[in-house]
């Protein structure tokens, strides 16, 4: 509705406009010239014949123009098109008005001349007359009468010509501008269903990553209760606020980064309670954290990954997690020693799930690149933040 109403009004400028051309144009001639007088007769019959092409751009624009922009029906706008532009020549033919050429009269110099037959006029070598090769008298007599009947006037004329074509070139413009409008209605509704499918998308990985995520918690858990079960009721009220910060934050664009690396502490601190010395777990927060915004649970999932595929019970492993910020993006590194056995999944759906979502929210704004050695998986991503 806001583009039909902007176009509506952008026909209304322009008609407003040549309908008022007239008015300025008899209005600045009686300024220049002292003579002219201001008639509105003039101007009516300006707007009498701008009133035909008014007429015919008003069908044009709400009854043809949809058949072409809007039905896509080519063969039949073009043949109507066609019939309406010939009943417009017709009519213009039909109403032009008639043009007599005037017939001249040289008014007699000589008494003679009166009673000279029009076959005299052209002197004669007879009597006294002039001889064949004698110059033309050198008096001042007006030109010998012009008695040629009128020719008949063309069938199209050249201001009838003049007419088509700006008739053409009307149906022309009003097609431009029903295009343009209509092209801006597209891109506004295609770029619509771009985000409501963005938004869908997203919305099904974090449907998924939720899931993975309190899965391996939840197994965690219960490998503590046998072991550490004092540790294992500390680990589910952690568990609460995990939660919490998932059920609420997690649907939503973007949270605060501070809430993030909150969360990020909170599931290192709880996965730490499992494992022995002989596992070596190091994270590196910003100290002082921007106020800005991220996705979230964005990084979860590599650290998940981390202590699901990269800790092994009979030697000693290792993970390494670092965040920092500088001029306005995040730089996220995580390295992890890998266990004897690798899982099959190569980190499972949550981390097909994660780059998904790194192609749907950055596009190409983004670096992703993991280096996966036989000894070392490393992971180093970088992100703008909003």
């Amino acid at each position: 509705m806001k583009q039909l109403r902007q176009e509506n009004i952008t026909y209304l400028v322009v008609w407003g406009l040549l309908f008022a051309a007239p008015l300025l144009s008899l209005y600045v001639r009686t300024i220049g010239d002292s003579d002219v007088t201001f008639q509105w007769a003039e101007v009516f019959v300006v707007w009498r014949k701008m009133a035909v092409f008014l007429m015919l751009f008003l069908v044009h624009n709400f009854l043809l123009a949809p058949l072409l922009v809007l039905g896509h029906r080519r063969v039949a706008y073009f043949s109507i098109v066609a019939v309406v532009i010939a009943a417009f020549a017709f009519y213009q033919c039909s109403n032009r008005p008639e043009i007599k050429k005037p017939i001249e009269h040289r008014p007699p110099t000589h008494q003679t001349d009166r009673h000279r037959p029009p076959h005299f006029d052209e002197p004669q070598n007879m009597g006294g007359g002039f001889p064949p090769d004698a110059p033309p008298p050198s008096d001042n007599r007006p030109p010998r009468i012009l008695r040629s009947a009128d020719a008949p006037p063309p069938i199209v004329g050249e201001r009838d010509i003049l007419s088509i074509v700006m008739l053409i070139l009307m149906f022309g413009a009003n097609l431009g501008i029903k295009g343009y409008f209509r092209s801006l209605d597209d891109r506004k509704r295609l770029a619509q269903l771009e985000r409501e499918n963005l938004e869908q998308q997203l919305e099904y990985l974090r449907y998924q990553i939720n899931p993975h995520f309190f899965m391996n918690t939840l197994n965690n858990i219960h490998a503590l209760v046998d072991i550490a079960p004092e540790q294992a009721k500390e680990t589910i009220v952690e568990l609460s606020k995990m939660m919490r910060f998932v059920l609420y934050e997690g649907n939503k664009q973007g949270v605060p980064l501070s809430r993030e690396m909150d969360f990020i502490r909170h599931y290192v601190a709880l996965m730490q309670l499992r494992f022995t010395e002989k596992v070596r777990i190091t994270l590196s927060l910003p100290q002082e954290v921007p106020d800005r915004q991220i996705p979230p649970l964005l990084l979860i999932t590599f650290i998940e990954n981390a202590f699901k595929h990269g800790i092994s019970y009979q030697h000693e492993s290792f993970i390494q997690m670092t965040v920092a910020v500088e001029d306005g993006k995040l730089r996220f590194t995580c390295r992890n020693s890998k266990a004897d056995k690798p899982n099959e999944e190569k980190g499972g759906v949550g981390l097909k799930n994660v780059k998904q979502r790194l192609n749907l929210l950055f596009g190409s704004n983004y670096t992703l690149n993991i280096q996966d050695s036989p000894d070392v998986y490393n992971v180093e991503l970088n992100i703008p933040l909003k």
